[in-house]
């Protein structure tokens, strides 16, 4: 098989399979060398909620990956299929058996029954997380859950039970056996991405078993081919080889071309997500940014607020949006010289801002007198952009590198104005590619196999779409905007003083 996939990966025109396990579905893309998508498909994924319990059935992933990589592959010629890389959702797990078969649900990425444990797994390796970087794990993160597995779940106990991430379980299916983890995924288990091992002293500590472990290493490691087995199920060929991925997020910026030093991936969807480029590790007192380790010598900062686009779906039920967006850009391109435009603090949910302020209490505001529902809509679009800023600001102030390219991916970008809207507040220029994706990341990954580095193959295979440049005089009008956007946060003590601070210092300048 090592032959086979040698004689594969010297193919004159490479086909590469990024695989992708989201929440809803499982997707799986054909991309060419070149970046062009040549096939795709997906399938749904069912979940089970209740309460803070949010679990799937592992089988499940399986065997829709399967079947949408069955459906993307059928029209292409095998012999040019080289590599794949599988990115899947952070803190995903299951406990299975000595042979693979799941033991237990899938605990998803945002089950928050592990509270009690969360607390536990705090005070046992606070060190260690602050070593890493972030100050705490949160309920949600797996380590947290598998300590609530191991007192929960009578496969704990089995003979040969393992610990699974969610891309771990597709792995071992697609190579025949088990394979290694990779360090993106691990990271939320609490692997120690500077020793570059587990906790073992903290995890004892906690009884979780080091047999119950995997192996785990870098993103862009060759784990092992595609067993027969594997082929007969997915249509994908025997011999091709499987490359340690990347989480979702991580995977989405690898899509978006984010990878130099410096760069930096904001993705707006019902929430607004960062991840950027470091040449070092980037440690935040506030416990609101952590780092995966990212290609070569380079660290991945991230961050999730739980502001975003969710608030138009909240504020705005059932409107026409792109007729609020018309009227709101006859408001934006007649306001100027009236003072203050009105903005609002976009919080899309009731859960309270998880950054770049941590509050429980945070509650949605509006800042001015909108005159109508253009002018309130206007406010919505003009919130984010200014959360955005202060996203920025906020790493600028750890430390971060923040100054080099900006794309922005997510569905926000649809909404052509507000594209623009974010430059203008942000005062630089953003980039939009032509497809971001998590599994075109992961195509992109899987093009490293051979030896091309990440930065090479992301050059090759990821297209720019459009850019934004910002308005000078634009920009001026809404720095006193976003000024009385910061001092609302500070006033209500959400915002800590010395980030306000900052911010409102970096405005003046």
């Amino acid at each position: 098989m090592a032959r086979h996939a040698a004689e594969m990966a010297r193919h004159p025109d490479p086909v590469r399979l990024g695989l992708d396990l989201g929440t809803q579905s499982a997707r799986a893309v054909a991309v060419d060398a070149g970046g062009r998508v040549l096939a795709a498909a997906s399938r749904p994924l069912r979940s089970s909620r209740a309460g803070e319990r949010h679990e799937q059935d592992p089988e499940e992933w399986w065997h829709a990956l399967a079947a949408a990589c069955r459906e993307a592959l059928a029209d292409i010629d095998p012999a040019r299929v080289t590599a794949l890389a599988l990115d899947g959702t952070s803190g995903t797990i299951l406990l299975a058996g000595a042979d693979g078969t799941p033991l237990t649900p899938g605990l998803m990425y945002d089950d928050g029954r592990a509270a009690a444990q969360a607390v536990r797994v705090n005070e046992a390796g606070a060190a260690v997380w602050e070593e890493l970087g972030y100050r705490a794990m949160q309920p949600s993160w797996a380590l947290p859950k598998l300590v609530w597995l191991l007192e929960h779940s009578a496969a704990a106990t089995a003979p040969g039970t393992r610990l699974l991430h969610q891309v771990d379980l597709v792995t071992w299916r697609l190579a025949g056996h088990q394979v290694a983890s990779d360090a993106s995924h691990a990271l939320k288990t609490g692997y120690h991405l500077l020793a570059e091992g587990w906790p073992e002293k903290e995890l004892a500590a906690l009884g979780v078993p080091g047999a119950l472990l995997p192996e785990v290493v870098r993103p862009g490691t060759v784990l092992g081919t595609v067993c027969s087995d594997a082929a007969r199920a997915t249509g994908i060929p025997e011999g091709v080889e499987i490359v340690a991925g990347m989480t979702d997020g991580c995977a989405a910026q690898i899509g978006a071309g984010a990878l130099a030093p410096g760069a930096w991936n904001s993705v707006l969807g019902t929430t607004l997500v960062l991840k950027g480029v470091s040449t070092r590790l980037v440690r935040d007192p506030g416990g609101l940014v952590y780092c995966h380790r990212g290609p070569g010598d380079t660290w991945l900062p991230g961050a999730a607020s739980s502001s975003g686009a969710g608030a138009l779906t909240r504020e705005f039920p059932g409107a026409d949006l792109a007729e609020l967006t018309e009227r709101a850009v006859r408001y934006g391109e007649s306001a100027a010289g009236r003072g203050h435009d009105p903005v609002a603090y976009p919080l899309a949910g009731s859960g309270g801002e998880r950054f770049p302020f941590r509050t429980p209490d945070a509650r949605p505001f509006v800042l001015g007198d909108p005159a109508d529902e253009a002018e309130r809509f206007h406010a919505h679009l003009l919130g984010v952009a200014c959360l955005e800023r202060l996203c920025f600001d906020y790493l600028g102030r750890l430390g971060a590198p923040v100054d080099g390219p900006l794309t922005l991916t997510g569905g926000g970008t649809r909404n052509a104005y507000w594209n623009q809207l974010r430059a203008d507040v942000l005062g630089r220029t953003v980039t939009l590619p032509e497809q971001a994706e998590g599994a075109l990341g992961m195509a992109v990954l899987a093009a490293t196999a051979d030896g091309t580095p990440l930065t090479e193959a992301a050059a090759a295979m990821v297209r720019v779409r459009t850019a934004h440049h910002p308005d000078p005089e634009r920009t001026a009008r809404f720095l006193p905007t976003y000024a009385a956007f910061v001092a609302a946060l500070n006033d209500r003590g959400w915002l800590a003083p010395e980030v306000a601070e900052h911010a409102l210092r970096k405005a003046q300048q």
